[in-house]
């Protein structure tokens, strides 16, 4: 049902809830309140305490006009008195009231009045606040919501629209059952959407808050079953040789793996002997060693007969990849090819026929490795590197390539243990906590900003030593409005003051040839400062490097800070992370404090989420994690923790949702979700 079909609400008017993407009666109803307003207690004026929010009523005592501003606006000025004491209101461009209290009889009305309160000469003031007459029929005495607002739409707006929806909404079956609701003690669909909106008590709010965070976590949950459910179904197109040829690869390395990674290694080649399609995550930490993992599952594959692709996040680092690779697989025959959109066509031309005709063992590129006119022989493998920069919709599109290959998906962004769970619930996990032998633990210090010189002498000692550093910058250029050192102002500064040590700079803007020139020669030694953006945060590995100074560290996250970290303590030298921190508030100390007592990236990943929030943890989003309406699933784990067994006793009875009952239930996911499957 169109939003046009509420009363007050025409074409223009729908085109401003469009921008919020509310288009529908079903939108409004489902855009929840993000907070709300008490005006149930009204306070008396003399009470009134600066920085709070509260509800007044007085009458006009006094209306001062102010001067015309040069963009023809004024300033209005109400006296409120209430018998305890004085406040002023203060409003700009505001004609229209100024107009409904021409008359006297207006002013000898009694109104309410409902905003912050705040302090001028000692007496209390309102800026700009919500107001009404006492003897009209108003909003006094409610609970009020409030909306995400745009250009053009005001709060009575959003919560007409509100009103009008919840009338006209089509009222159907409950998507929870009688028995759930029961078990769960939750209310029932109608009582939790009129109470979300308009609650008539701080328990009918809380009430109806706790059933629509359930039902929406269900619903997640729900989904990620109903995926994994899908992809167990699908068997594999290419069961290997279970005989242990990964082996033959293993006993030519010139180390011993640890643990993890063995046990890891034994993961994925028992799923790719195994009847059913491989779909896991390898997930560990930065230096830990997922790459040597992911080359015994391509040499496996490869060996077996079949094709392999290594699709990294940058042009940058699926070099890498090919370098370290080709050095894996030297000598043995395997036939490796970079595919990337910079590539010349020439080039090109003769990688896509090599793929088609199978003459290609393994590729490795960027996103365009599956490219519509890439065409693979006997594609077996899918390996992504570094998943949270692709998202469910790019490790949808690798399931196209070939007859549903096996899917190895490597991530070094550590992820708390529950978060990942759910995150990749469609998806057997593997985890590598132990760090290769000989790896010493990188000292972090903090700088504060005005001790900058200490940090970059310190540097200087280290270039002495034949070392190399990073300097990273949240900012390639200066900017007007934010306060914080840029990645082209260090640059010009170290040519000078670390002179005559080469510096270099890099960053996102560049071209991919330039970035590769200054990649190649900071790798080769002939650069001995890189100065850049988090466009280094992955996966350059530069062994001399001992040295990251963060500017601006405050700017950044504790998972991004950590990620830049480990682009040092790859060689055998002590290495250090140097904080320059320009701001001193709490959060930036909370997360200095954190990167100086732990090294352990799930740890931090932890602290981070708490600090964060899911919303801000790396972009939820990309991770194909469904945008939360009222649920948060860090927050609210405990109520995840419930929905959990709920939603394995549902997908038991009907694995795939396809049951006349839970047709509700299945609309609701692929509304999360997005069509998850055609059939669906």
């Amino acid at each position: 049902m169109k939003l046009t079909e509420l009363r007050g609400i025409g074409p223009k008017k729908a085109e401003k809830f469009e921008k919020l993407g509310l288009v529908t009666v079903e939108d409004v109803v489902r855009a929840y309140p993000r907070e709300y307003e008490d005006r149930r207690n009204v306070r008396k004026i003399k009470d009134l305490v600066p920085e709070e929010t509260a509800m007044v009523r007085g009458t006009i005592r006094a209306i001062k006009k102010g001067r015309y501003t040069g963009k023809g606006r004024r300033t209005l000025r109400l006296l409120i008195e209430d018998g305890s004491g004085t406040l002023e209101v203060l409003f700009f461009n505001a004609g229209y009231i100024e107009r409904g209290l021409s008359s006297k009889t207006a002013r000898e009305r009694t109104y309410w009045f409902f905003g912050k309160v705040s302090e001028s000469a000692g007496y209390p003031v309102m800026l700009h606040p919500a107001m009404g007459r006492v003897e009209a029929e108003d909003e006094e005495g409610r609970i009020l919501p409030v909306y995400p607002l745009t250009s053009g739409l005001t709060q009575n707006d959003r919560r007409k629209a509100a009103a009008g929806a919840l009338q006209l909404r089509q009222k159907g079956p409950d998507p929870l059952s009688e028995d759930l609701r029961r078990r769960n003690e939750l209310c029932g669909l109608d009582y939790a959407l009129a109470n979300i909106h308009f609650p008539e008590s701080d328990r009918h709010m809380r009430v109806a808050k706790y059933r629509l965070i359930f039902e929406e976590l269900l619903m997640f949950s729900l989904g990620l079953g109903l995926m994994k459910n899908l992809f167990s179904q699908t068997l594999s197109n290419y069961i290997l040789d279970p005989q242990p040829c990964e082996e033959e690869f293993l006993s030519r390395l010139p180390y011993e793996l640890t643990g993890d990674q063995k046990d890891t290694i034994q993961d994925i080649c028992r799923d790719m002997t195994s009847e059913r399609r491989m779909n896991r995550l390898v997930q560990g930490d930065v230096g830990s060693g997922k790459t040597v993992v992911s080359a015994a599952a391509i040499y496996k594959v490869v060996r077996n007969g079949f094709q392999a692709a290594l699709m990294a996040p940058t042009e940058i680092l699926a070099q890498q990849h090919l370098e370290t690779f080709t050095e894996f697989f030297e000598g043995t025959g395997i036939r490796i090819r970079l595919l990337t959109s910079g590539l010349p066509a020439a080039q090109r031309r003769e990688v896509l026929e090599g793929l088609a005709e199978g003459s290609v063992d393994l590729v490795i590129g960027t996103h365009a490795i599956f490219g519509k006119n890439v065409k693979y022989k006997n594609l077996a493998l899918v390996v992504t590197d570094e998943q949270h920069r692709f998202g469910v919709a790019q490790r949808e599109a690798l399931s196209k390539k070939g007859k549903e290959p096996h899917i190895l998906v490597m991530t070094a962004t550590p992820i708390p243990r529950t978060l990942a769970l759910v995150m990749y619930g469609d998806m057997d996990i593997s985890i590598i906590r132990d760090k290769p032998a000989g790896r010493k633990e990188i000292r972090t210090r903090v700088c504060p900003a005005e001790k900058r010189s200490k940090a970059y002498d310190f540097l200087r000692r280290e270039l002495e030593k034949g070392r190399q550093a990073y300097i990273v910058a949240p900012l390639i250029e200066n900017s007007e409005t934010l306060q914080v050192r840029s990645a082209e102002e260090i640059f010009e500064e170290t040519k000078k003051t670390l002179a005559p040590y080469r510096s270099e700079l890099i960053h996102g803007r560049m071209s991919p040839a330039e970035k590769d020139r200054v990649m190649t020669a900071f790798k080769n030694g002939e650069v001995s400062v890189l100065v850049s953006t988090v466009v280094i945060e992955v996966g350059i590995n530069v062994p001399n490097a001992t040295v990251m100074i963060i500017e601006n560290a405050e700017r950044f996250g504790l998972a991004q800070m950590h990620q830049l970290r480990g682009r040092v303590g790859r060689g055998e030298e002590q290495s250090w992370c140097i904080l320059v921190l320009e701001g001193d508030t709490e959060v930036a100390r909370q997360r200095a404090l954190v990167m100086e007592e732990s090294g352990d990236g799930f740890v931090i990943a932890e602290k981070d989420l708490m600090l964060r929030g899911t919303g801000e943890f790396f972009g939820l989003r990309q991770h194909g994690v469904p945008e939360m309406k009222i649920a948060d699933i860090y927050r609210h784990s405990k109520i995840l923790k419930r929905t959990g067994p709920e939603a394995e006793s549902l997908l038991a009875e009907d694995p795939l949702l396809q049951l006349p009952k839970n047709e509700e239930i299945r609309a609701r996911i692929v509304e999360m979700y997005g069509d998850l499957d055609p059939g669906l």
